[in-house]
């Protein structure tokens, strides 16, 4: 009866720690919701908006940022007129790095109709 009980705790040590290491072995995972790819704007001011999990190391065109405790990210960038591509990358403490690319153009000319 001893043994028993002597494995069944070391049973449930190993299978918390299996359960436990599941996030070290997914790796950094980053979303990027907002703006979509390929999209077209007329603000001068874009915020791109996300949610990682699993990092140490957060940068969007190479600038660092930062999440939240609950993964988001709010970056506020003013980027130049025409197509403009942001590079958002996460790290996590391994060292490995998952990016994501999103493309977008900054309209200028709205031409008006009299």
């Amino acid at each position: 009866m001893k043994r028993l009980l002597i494995i069944a705790g070391l049973l449930i040590v190993v299978g918390y720690g299996i359960f436990e290491a599941r996030r070290i072995v997914a790796g950094p995972q980053l979303v990027v919701d907002s703006p979509l790819d390929g999209s077209a704007t007329s603000s001068t001011l874009v915020t791109v908006v996300g949610r990682v999990k699993n990092i140490s190391f957060l940068t969007i065109n190479d600038h660092t940022a930062s999440a939240n405790e609950q993964g988001q990210f709010v970056y506020r960038y003013s980027p130049p007129p025409g197509y403009t591509a942001l590079t958002v990358a996460a790290t996590d403490r391994f060292g490995r790095r998952v990016e994501e690319r999103v493309a977008f153009t900054l309209l200028t000319y709205c031409p008006v109709k009299i």
